[in-house]
């Protein structure tokens, strides 16, 4: 199979790409670190196609996407991982900046790689998209609020998906995972390693294995099995309960 994956240089991306690799699959690692790329390919050998992009980009994704070598054009798997959160500031106090990059990353980019790989996988009556959730999209939590609102648009955006591909044989899925320790929390917390880890003191999150091996049992599932949505959280976490404010 051929698997194109955002987000391929670090967390579940990384971790996906190795595990892919490691079955003899071939994975288009799409990730906007060259330096990090370039050292995946040293390590993972020819079955592995680094594509320096920016999802961002509309353009230069549909460029690069329809500019693919003839023998890794036709993608049987997409998996739209790439995603961040920025800031844990209430609403009020949060940086428009941060809003809008997230809504890029998390919504506008996965949309730019959908559009872009999607048709060939109708044409083909074959393919399967892997979108990665949250469960921030079904929880709120006091600083989640437009990292949870773009992770609902991704739960949403994926049913109505399916719903569009019903009558061929193209499958979708999304992953919601909860508390996972990653580079995703330093990004979140601007590079803060000590309040990144601290999120995780005292409890044992899930780990980047666990969504790779999770992702790679949904996609070994036979192709008249779709997997709507998986929710999954470590032991230690589970919901809030209702807030109440008392003067």
């Amino acid at each position: 199979m051929i698997i194109f994956i955002t987000g391929a240089t670090s967390g579940f991306g990384l971790a996906m790409t190795e595990k892919f690799i490691s079955l003899g699959h071939q994975v288009i690692a799409v990730g906007r670190r060259q330096e990090r790329l370039d050292k995946m390919k040293k390590d993972l050998g020819v079955n592995l196609l680094p594509l320096c992009l920016d999802i961002k980009n509309k353009n230069l994704v549909t460029k690069q996407i329809s500019e693919l070598p003839l023998n890794w054009k036709n993608i049987d798997v997409l998996i739209n991982n790439a995603g961040m959160a920025l800031g844990t500031e209430s609403a009020q106090k949060s940086s428009i900046l941060d809003w809008e990059e997230m809504i890029q990353t998390n919504i506008n980019g996965l949309l730019y790689c959908t559009h872009a790989v999607l048709p060939g996988m109708v044409e083909r009556d074959k393919g399967q998209i892997i979108n990665l959730g949250s469960v921030a999209g079904e929880f709120p939590y006091p600083g989640g609020n437009v990292y949870g609102a773009t992770k609902a648009f991704v739960h949403q955006f994926s049913l109505n998906l399916r719903s569009d591909l019903l009558g061929t044989k193209v499958r979708v899925t999304n992953i919601e995972p909860g508390m996972c320790q990653t580079e995703f929390s330093e990004v979140r917390f601007r590079g803060d390693i000590t309040k990144a880890n601290n999120l995780y003191a005292g409890m044992t999150p899930l780990t980047a294995a666990d969504i790779a091996e999770t992702i790679e049992w949904i996609v070994s599932r036979p192709a008249h099995l779709n997997v709507n949505v998986i929710s999954l959280m470590p032991t230690d976490q589970a919901f809030s309960g209702f807030a109440v404010h008392r003067s």
